[in-house]
């Protein structure tokens, strides 16, 4: 690794207190999870070149809990990701958070979206990706009291695009679910595939939740990539809500949308049990 590789990896030495920078202004509607009758906070998940941190949350008692990854959005392991997990827990997950940024650096202080993509996201390599979620798995299991045959990941944005990536990376995980990721991209030397190019030898079930109106991913991706799901073999579908904008989960931006945000995690829930993970 080179130096300077090396030195902002250890930059990103602890997770971020609060909501990233660039996500503000805090939308008043923000959904608030408390940590009452949980274990919940940082930890270090060991990787092939050091370690990375992570925020867990899981029931204070109990063990062989289903474990559920969950994929930041590009603002990183921040407050609203935190909370996510935090809900999770509450329904008897070990849901882990590994911060996918860790080497590249901390977008938590950026003021803008198109700094944190040009500075840390465009640098982050898939493979790097790939390996720091199987290191989470194991460490799950190995040190946390989750269950490694049960396993699901969900994921946002960014995150979203990496469900499909690892469901087809990692056939032994049971579901995945992926908000609003993208599904089509140029090639490049770290993200050569995407998920339209992994959708027809998928094994694993993924439920793709897409708004109708987002501004970033064309519903005529959508339609092609639930074309493809149909075709394939994994079961895998497309809910679409028409009158929903780009990150209507995100309860603390303005883009959150209640009914379609509700009905998604209902749907989660249910693929999630459907599938084995709970």
């Amino acid at each position: 690794m080179a130096d300077l590789t090396r030195r902002q990896f250890f930059v990103m030495s602890a997770l971020a207190v609060g909501f990233a920078v660039a996500a503000g202004p805090i939308s008043a509607q923000t959904i608030k999870t408390d940590s009452e009758g949980l274990i919940a906070g940082e930890v270090k998940i060991p990787v092939e070149d050091g370690e990375i941190p992570a925020y867990r949350a899981m029931p204070a008692s109990g063990n062989s809990f289903p474990v559920v990854l969950v994929v930041q959005e590009i603002f990183g392991v921040h407050e609203h990701i935190q909370d996510v997990c935090r809900r999770f827990a509450k329904l008897g997950y070990l849901a882990i958070a590994p911060e996918m940024f860790a080497r590249q650096g901390d977008v938590s202080g950026m003021t803008n979206v198109q700094e944190i993509v040009s500075k840390v996201v465009s640098k982050v390599p898939d493979a790097q990706v790939m390996s720091d979620l199987d290191a989470t798995i194991a460490w799950a299991e190995k040190s946390s009291k989750g269950d490694g045959n049960k396993v699901g990941i969900t994921g946002f944005c960014w995150g979203g695009r990496v469900v499909w990536m690892y469901a087809a990376h990692n056939p032994k995980i049971k579901a995945g679910v992926a908000w609003y990721g993208r599904l089509m991209s140029d090639s490049t030397a770290l993200t050569p595939k995407h998920p339209i190019d992994v959708a027809p030898y998928l094994k694993v079930p993924v439920l793709g939740l897409y708004g109708g109106k987002d501004d970033l991913i064309p519903n005529e991706a959508v339609e092609k990539m639930r074309g493809i799901l149909k075709a394939g073999e994994s079961g895998s579908e497309i809910i679409l809500y028409p009158d929903a904008p780009h990150g209507f989960y995100a309860d603390y931006r303005p883009t959150y949308r209640k009914e379609p945000a509700e009905d998604g995690w209902r749907r989660l829930l249910a693929w999630f049990k459907e599938y084995g993970v709970s």
